[in-house]
């Protein structure tokens, strides 16, 4: 990245996040054998405080080279068998990509549009799960945070309707962009597979996929007849338990992750998740009432706080504030994707942050839209933010 400004760059999209500087220090490392006696006195710890993260006591932690994506397909491949059918909401470009990987492994996927600026309803998958009598859907899959539109799913409420129909589908969650940063409890909300990311929440570069799985999906995995490799779980099952891995892991990153849980557990996680929900009310205020303008999430219910997805106004286009925000202000800002593109333009806010910095993303958003022909009060963003901010802390 060119640097035509002095100072720091300011990146507010909703992943890859700020990464604090004492997770830098852990990953400045020489190489080291992968195979020495001392590793598992990383990986064992690890794979503990990593499950406290998803609040699991009972679920296995895979760490895997790769991303989001690849979770994702670890879970269906190791718990799945071909033409086995599965539900999903599609809301968003995230949830219309997971919906598109089953396809492409050969599943038959029963997908549900609903508005995007929407999540999964509970109501309408209790419906669904009452009229699968014959229990054919194998999988209800909850895209816990939309990234695409700033909208969190209650994984809670549909693992109610779950319990209420007494279906026995596997819960799979992706929580790329909420774990570690909006609460989640695994064995209390009864998910099978919960995915995610190094590059969200958990505060690290990109590169490692992060899951926890219950005993419930290892059953599902022993009769599971879609093709696996590289991604499957009986290889890493069989040398993690001694604390190694079936092929070079990344080393600089596990002991990059094991800084991540300290920092986050010297906060408390209950007090992640609220310095996660007030930095976001703080940036939903600067939007509704300082700048008066409108969130692509429909309603509070559906309010995320990761991301804030905004509205511009219909003759604006969002591409031209974005531009504007990383050129003239060292700022970047989420795009829209696909059906939102050009629509709306969004700020992130999650991983190391504080009211201070999301001040800045708010100020440098409100001049790239002032520049952009939107009209809006100078300053009237950070104002309703730190108004609200000043009270709530």
């Amino acid at each position: 990245m060119s640097r035509k400004h002095p100072g720091r760059f300011h990146i507010f999209i909703p992943g890859p996040t700020n990464i604090p500087e004492r997770i830098l220090n852990a990953m400045h490392i020489s190489s080291e054998d992968q195979r020495n006696p001392e590793i598992p006195d990383l990986t064992i710890p690890l794979y503990k405080d990593v499950k406290k993260v998803f609040k699991s006591e009972k679920g296995t932690v895979f760490l895997f080279p790769g991303s989001g994506t690849g979770a994702w397909e670890s879970a269906i491949i190791n718990t799945m068998s071909p033409n086995e059918k599965v539900l999903i909401y599609r809301f968003g470009q995230f949830s219309h990509l997971w919906a598109d990987m089953f396809q492409r492994l050969g599943l038959d996927v029963q997908i549900e549009d609903r508005d995007w600026g929407t999540g999964t309803p509970p109501e309408e998958v209790e419906k669904t799960l009452k009229a699968d009598t014959n229990h054919e859907i194998k999988v209800v899959c909850v895209t816990q945070n939309e990234t695409a539109t700033g909208v969190t799913s209650h994984v809670e409420d549909v693992r109610k309707v779950m319990d209420a129909c007494n279906h026995p589908a596997l819960l799979f969650v992706d929580g790329v962009s909420s774990i570690a940063s909006i609460d989640f409890r695994m064995d209390e909300w009864g998910v099978d597979c919960a995915i995610s990311g190094s590059q969200k929440g958990f505060m690290l570069p990109s590169g490692m996929a992060i899951m926890c799985v219950s005993e419930k999906a290892l059953e599902a995995h022993k009769n599971a007849q879609l093709k696996r490799c590289y991604y499957s779980w009986e290889d890493q099952i069989a040398t993690n338990k001694d604390g190694y891995f079936p092929y070079t892991p990344q080393i600089p990153m596990l002991r990059a992750l094991q800084e991540s849980c300290n920092i986050i557990f010297d906060e408390g996680l209950e007090n992640v998740f609220k310095r996660h929900h007030r930095i976001a009310e703080g940036v939903r205020k600067a939007v509704l009432e300082g700048w008066n303008l409108k969130l692509c999430a429909q309603d509070p219910y559906w309010y995320s706080d990761t991301v804030t997805a905004i509205v511009v106004p219909e003759d604006k286009d969002a591409k031209e504030v974005i531009s504007t925000a990383f050129n003239k202000y060292h700022l970047s800002l989420g795009a829209g994707l696909t059906k939102v593109a050009g629509k709306v333009f969004r700020i992130g806010h999650l991983g190391d942050l504080n009211e201070l910095q999301a001040a800045a993303a708010i100020q440098g958003a409100e001049m790239a839209m002032i520049d952009s022909g939107i009209s809006v009060k100078p300053g009237s963003g950070v104002a309703a933010a730190s108004e609200y901010w000043r009270k709530s802390i």
